[in-house]
């Protein structure tokens, strides 16, 4: 057992029928969460706005297995904010499941949250003094519940409408007065807030992106189009460029560290939550959560993994046969590392594409042989040669230890155990699910420890310099790797 994967986040603005006609916002937001269920199998939801109601529908298991026709005839709206969840704070219950949606005398917000806070049990008890009160134990809801807090408290900054205030839609000007108050109630939440977070969240007329202020969890903007979305702007934001791919999108950038976007009937507005953002990406998307086919901060997700595999050749070359990837974000290293080093790259290890995180073993054995199911070795790549194996990293070392076993079972001769990241020394505390630092392999055994304990003929990590060579730039949370976090 690894890594998990993190959340998915979407939001949709400007949806329209062929007819031209508020509709379909949460059958784009369908298929975006598609493409980004490898970054959550437990829960998956959409909320949708059609001007002046927000409905909302979500559930635990697979997006797939969740919406129906049915749901997408109820589902009106030509605002959307969707989402797909990996727990990492709050237990794996419906309550925890997202979008959250808040309904009070000013109108309604929805919000879903991928990242993890640092404070939020401290605002949860600070708002608690206040009256409020939660459905679940997510610190995505106290995020919610303290731009609610912001917008609703009387004075301060904020002011107040000249006439009676609302987040519906309209033309007065109180409305105009109370969306900028809605933001800038919004901003002053989201500056109190620490941690890491891209926030899809709209009201009955607007849709907004927030990026934390070292940009640690990745969000972009595209553009929809197409004949049928001719309302403009018709934008896309998702944790991820695939989504934009799969909605048939414009990609058009990320959104930048510290940003507050909002798209509403007039256009986009940007805004700042920090003077000076520092963009300390998660190092790991590009390792192992995201797609290959997601560009992330400028970076192609197979272009970097392809060049990691070229540098671990060079780092740590083996004298093979052939060199496997272990699927699927091993592969794109496996290819690098063949290219750089001259070895013939063999498919070699197939992935059981229908095992997913719902599959449950009662017992720890039971759970560990579960890579057998899921991965299985080709005998006619393998058999009587010298293999090398790519790996994108190795947490706990019981994959790994199968992974030897299943390519010796196939008849290699050897296994040379290659990893495309450093040594994960560290837990991960701004979202993603980690064991703890004693239950880490690379924490608590040295190099050749590891090498014995998974049964590899040899084993070698990428150094961090050589990663953040195959990178190309510099701006990363490294914190698993070094123990040293942004927040």
């Amino acid at each position: 057992m690894g890594f998990k994967d993190e959340c998915g986040v979407v939001g949709i603005y400007g949806a329209a029928d062929e007819q031209n006609e508020v509709s379909n916002a949460a059958s784009l937001s369908y298929f975006a969460l598609v493409s980004l269920q490898h970054r959550g199998q437990e829960s998956a939801g959409i909320a949708v706005s059609n001007g002046e109601k927000i409905l909302l529908k979500k559930e635990m298991g697979l997006v797939g297995d969740i919406f129906t026709q049915k749901d997408f005839e109820s589902l009106k709206g030509n605002i959307a904010v969707a989402h797909v969840r990996y727990a990492t704070a709050g237990g794996r219950t419906i309550e925890n499941a997202q979008p959250f949606l808040n309904s009070f005398k000013l109108g309604s917000i929805a919000l879903a949250h991928n990242g993890q806070l640092v404070n939020h049990a401290e605002i949860r008890a600070m708002l608690e003094d206040y009256g409020y009160t939660f459905s679940s134990t997510s610190d995505s809801e106290v995020i919610l519940k303290l731009i609610v807090r912001k917008f609703t408290e009387n004075g301060g900054k904020l002011g107040r409408p000249r006439h009676s205030a609302s987040l519906s839609s309209g033309q007065s000007l109180s409305d105009e007065e109370s969306k900028k108050r809605f933001v800038d109630a919004l901003i002053q939440a989201v500056k109190e807030i620490k941690g890491s977070f891209a926030l899809c969240i709209m009201t009955e007329d607007m849709l907004i992106g927030v990026r934390d202020p070292n940009g640690i969890r990745p969000l972009c903007l595209g553009k929809l189009s197409g004949a049928a979305l001719r309302t403009s702007p018709a934008c896309i934001l998702a944790s991820e460029s695939c989504a934009i791919d799969a909605v048939n999108g414009e990609f058009l950038r990320d959104i930048e560290p510290g940003e507050v976007l909002v798209i509403n009937k007039n256009g986009l507005s940007s805004y700042k939550i920090a003077e000076m953002p520092q963009k300390k990406t998660c190092i790991f998307e590009y390792v192992y959560f995201a797609r290959p086919d997601s560009v992330i901060d400028k970076i192609p997700v197979q272009e970097a993994r392809y060049r990691m595999g070229q540098v671990l050749a060079l780092e740590s070359p083996a004298k093979a046969d052939v060199v496997v990837g272990v699927p699927d974000s091993g592969i794109g290293a496996a290819m690098g590392f063949s290219k750089a080093s001259g070895l013939p790259y063999v498919t070699g290890i197939i992935k059981n594409k229908y095992i997913g995180r719902t599959f449950i073993a009662p017992t720890q054995k039971e759970r560990e042989n579960m890579v057998f199911v899921k991965l299985n070795a080709i005998k006619s790549d393998l058999n009587g040669k010298s293999v090398v194996v790519i790996d994108d990293s190795i947490v706990r070392g019981t994959t790994s230890r199968r992974l030897v076993q299943i390519l010796r079972r196939a008849g290699a001769r050897e296994v040379h155990f290659r990893v495309s990241s450093p040594p994960v020394k560290f837990p991960c505390h701004l979202g993603i699910d980690t064991p703890s630092k004693n239950e880490l392999i690379s924490s608590t055994h040295e190099l050749e420890e590891i090498r014995k304990e998974i049964g590899a003929d040899s084993l070698a990590f990428i150094s961090l310099q050589g990663m953040r060579k195959a990178l190309g730039q510099s701006g990363f949370c490294e914190g698993c790797f070094s123990g040293e976090y942004p927040v």
